[in-house]
Order: structure tokens, then sequence, then C-alpha cells
């Protein structure tokens, strides 16, 4: 499948436990996430009333009339456990482990307050300031987090490798105009620019919208570092012999590009794709922190992390966990960029074993 230099690399990477050992449990949290409306959900896994199934998890809404209740709205499935377990006949629900959902907010009275972790019930990290369950929102946050700065890398990297090969492979007036264009571009404020966007997006935008706009304007505004590291690599592989061999035997600008220039630069796109992800997410964070990221009420490790603060006495649970969380997926992250460095680098900068 792999050539024998590449799967050399790959065998190496897979020989360094730390980086390996990371990706493994990074790969495990990324499939946790992504099912995790069979791990944390207030709607039931399944449903037995009166000898039918229903699945309620992926299926349409079921209101509580289907079940025999005396109302229209949706089934409250954690009261519909509750009574079928006091009837003891054949009905029965089967729950998610943390039967609650991340915008959820459970309070007995009429006020929110936080709620410290208790395994009765079932808030096994306690709950925010609005009585909303943490450990939902750090696996749904964990998960927007992940995949945000997975889109946000394809994009620069899209961006940032196909402006800056080109920078370097023709040169002249092309690398001329487009410096100038991405120093001008570069001085731009990027803060000041996502208040300046989200204050005049409309308040019915729904969250996907927003959350693609969000992505849209961190793209626009970091792609061009990736094009001055393109530029210079492109310019050093363009004056090596083999580039002027294939010029010889008449191979066109797109195949020496694609054919040649760039296998050689990918195993160094390769090690600085984990710093990316990072840097991402890192971002991501500030600026749910700071107010200006994800829409309310969406699951962020930034908004978790800015409840915490602000209650650091009163619910110390708050920060001890979106800030755990944060930290071990950037050292995973990060574990992962130092190992693939050291595989797929022929100096071996680092040695971890």
């Amino acid at each position: 499948m792999f050539n024998p230099q590449t799967q050399k690399k790959i065998n190496r990477f897979c020989q360094i436990k730390l980086g390996y050992g990371s990706l493994i449990i990074l790969i495990f949290i990324l499939l946790v996430s992504l099912v995790a409306e069979l791990l944390v959900n207030n709607r039931a896994l399944i449903v037995k009333y009166e000898g039918t199934f229903y699945l309620p998890t992926y299926a349409a809404f079921h209101p509580g009339t289907d079940f025999g209740l005396d109302y229209s709205y949706e089934a409250n499935y954690r009261e519909l456990q509750q009574k079928f377990l006091n009837q003891q006949g054949d009905n029965w629900v089967l729950m998610p482990l943390v039967p609650f959902s991340p915008n959820e907010n459970h309070t007995s009275g009429s006020q929110f307050k936080t709620t410290a972790p208790s395994f009765e019930q079932k808030h096994y990290l306690g709950t925010d300031t609005t009585s909303r369950d943490i450990l939902a929102r750090l696996i749904y946050g964990t998960r927007i987090a992940l995949f945000f700065a997975l889109g946000f890398t394809l994009c620069v990297y899209l961006i940032g490798v196909s402006v800056g090969c080109m920078m370097g492979y023709f040169g002249g007036v092309y690398d001329l105009i487009f410096q100038r264009l991405i120093e001008i571009w570069s001085n731009i404020p990027f803060l000041y620019m996502v208040i300046i966007v989200f204050s005049v997006v409309p308040g019915d935008f729904d969250t996907t919208s927003r959350i693609g706009l969000l992505l849209l304007v961190m793209v626009l505004f970091s792609w061009t570092s990736m094009t001055y590291f393109m530029r210079t690599e492109t310019y050093k592989q363009k004056s090596r012999d083999y580039v002027a061999a294939a010029r010889i035997m008449g191979a066109s600008h797109s195949r020496i590009i694609f054919h040649h220039i760039l296998p050689n630069i990918l195993s160094t796109l390769i090690t600085l794709m984990p710093f990316t992800i990072v840097g991402a997410i890192t971002a991501i964070t500030a600026l749910d922190f700071l107010g200006f990221g994800l829409p309310p009420p969406t699951p962020s490790l930034g908004e978790l992390l800015k409840q915490g603060t602000a209650n650091l006495r009163t619910a110390p649970w708050i920060i001890t966990a979106a800030f755990s969380t944060l930290i071990l997926l950037l050292t995973l992250i990060t574990f992962i960029g130092e190992a693939l460095r050291e595989a797929f680098d022929p100096k071996k900068f680092t040695a971890y074993r």
C-alpha cells in the first residue's frame, strides 16, 4: 500500500509508544464523541411499551400519549422509566449512561444552581451554573472542538499549500503581488474582525450557520502562515536536480508540483498538522471564553472555563472538569505531533520512547 520509505516512517511512529498511545486514546475519544447520542442523551435508547419497541434516540418525536401519559409534548423518558419500574410490568425503558442532554436544565426549584458531582443523581461531574450536566456538555463540546479544528486545518492547508506552492514555484510578479497582499491582509486585527462580523449577524441565524461563519472568519485570517512556509519549501525544492531532470524530460508544471515537489514536502506538512489542530482548539476555546465564539447554548470548553473561573470557590468542579479535558486534548495532540516529527524527520530532533 505504501512505498518502503513511507512504511518505514509509519513503523517508526508506531514504535514511539508515547505518540502512538496518544493517537489510540485520541481516536477513542473521537469515536466516543461520534456516538455521543447513544451515551449522553435525555432520550431513551429503547422503549418497550405494550409489546411494541420504540427507538427514540434517532427516531421521530414521540409525545407522552404514545406511552400512556396524559400530555402531548415529548415524553420525559427518565420519568417514564421510573413509572414502568414502579408498575413492575412488561414495559421498560433503556436509558443512556448519562440520561441528560447538554442543553437540558435540571432544577427542582424556580432558580438554577450548581450541583456537586453525584453518582446517585447520575451527574457524574456535577452541573453548571444553569443546572446543565457538565459531563454531557464536555462530551458534546469536545466533539465540536475536534471537528471544528479538523475542518479548520483542512481549509488552512488547502488555501495555504495551494497559494504558497504557486508563489514558490512560479515566483516573479506572481510571488511579488501575493507577498504584498498577504502582508496587508496579515495586519488586519483578527479579534476586531470577529467582533464586527458577529455584531451584524442576524439573531435568527441557526447554530450550524454561525459555526460555519466562525470557521470561515478564522480560516480567512489564518492561512497566511502556511503560505509563507510553503513558499519557502517550494522555492528550495524547485532548485533541486530532480526538478531540473523532470523539466528536461518534458514534465508539465502541474506534474512537477504534484508528483515531485509536494511529495517531498509532505512529511513536513504531516508533522505540522497536529500543532495546527492544537492552535485551532486553543483559538476556539479562547473565543468562547471571551464570548465571541460559538453561540449559546452550544456546548463548548471555553464557555465552561468561563463559568468555572467565575465560580471558582463555590463550584470548583466546573473549572476542574473543563480545564482537565482541555489539557488532556492538547497534551495528546502534542505528543502525536512530537512523535510524527521524530518519525518523519531523518534528523530525529527528539527521542521519545
